[in-house]
């Protein structure tokens, strides 16, 4: 069994950081990365610590850093492949590195950078919502999924949303006009789209076709897989790569530090349960925001 002490630690590279964590985000990407799952999608390369996000504190930095200090409360972004954040001490680049809003917790820190920025590049930068635009959100009660709805409707898209029948009230709070329940009704009804957003795949995927207008726009990110159709239905079909770019990150934090959204917590449990927080979100036990590990 890998112990911690076989992770070597490198010396602090002049653009890093090295932030004590307080507490890291779980997200369904993790649970597929163990499993092997999206292999041919991001080769790995072990040993992998788990964690997309988190939030700490700065304890050293880099001869080059600037902008941070020692003692500053962080939302920390780390990259695919390399280390994760369920760990008590990260060293990171800059860039995957920002202040944490005053208003926000350490946990609420720690499920915001990878959500925030899984909404705000698919809505902004890949599918380039207008005031005014029909767009359709799946999956809208989870940690990316709710902060899409806030997001989309702050930009003044007229937005659909689905999501399990015990968190439509919760969506329509978000700012939702339109809240399907999946598990109680069919959703094909809603037609003429101008964006649909999947965060599911599979076979919601492939219902999304029809409710698209002509020209419309289908962008996905990792879930299920999928079956490309935007030639038959005359619709551009993107997957919308998620980056830790730090423009995106600060973008990101300030639309939390303004009231914009707010990411929603579904459960916080100690670090140690951090095989049981992968359990739930397999056996789809997390229908609303993040699961979160407290670290320190």
């Amino acid at each position: 069994m890998l112990e911690p002490s076989d992770l070597v630690e490198l010396p602090l590279a002049p653009d890093h950081v090295q932030v004590a964590m307080h507490a890291a985000g779980v997200a369904p990407v993790d649970t597929k990365l163990r499993a092997g799952l999206l292999q041919h999608l991001l080769p790995l390369s072990l040993p992998k610590v788990p964690g997309r996000d988190g939030a700490g504190v700065i304890t050293a930095i880099g001869a080059e850093v600037q902008g941070l200090q020692v003692g500053d409360e962080v939302c920390v972004m780390p990259g695919m492949l390399g280390r994760g954040t369920t760990l008590a001490c990260a060293v990171l680049p800059q860039q995957q590195v920002v202040r944490k809003p005053a208003s926000l917790s350490m946990q609420e820190g720690a499920a915001l950078l990878q959500p925030g920025a899984s909404a705000w590049i698919p809505l902004l930068r890949t599918a380039r919502i207008q005031p005014g635009m029909r767009v359709l959100i799946h999956a809208g009660s989870g940690a990316v999924g709710s902060l899409m709805v806030q997001l989309a409707a702050h930009l003044g898209a007229d937005v659909t949303a689905t999501c399990r029948s015990s968190n439509v009230d919760y969506v329509a709070g978000l700012g939702a006009r339109q809240v399907i329940a999946y598990d109680r009704d069919d959703f094909s009804a809603v037609r003429e789209q101008d964006v649909v957003i999947d965060l599911v795949g599979g076979a919601t995927h492939d219902r999304s076709y029809p409710l698209l207008r002509r020209g419309g726009h289908l962008v996905w990110l990792v879930a299920a897989p999928i079956r490309d159709r935007g030639s038959e239905f005359g619709v551009t079909v993107t997957r919308s790569l998620i980056e830790e770019d730090q423009q995106v990150l600060q973008q990101v934090v300030d639309l939390a530090a303004q009231g914009v959204w707010r990411p929603a917590i579904s459960a916080v449990l100690p670090m140690a349960e951090i095989a049981r927080a992968h359990q739930m979100l397999e056996e789809g036990a997390v229908t609303r925001g993040r699961l979160v590990l407290e670290i320190n």
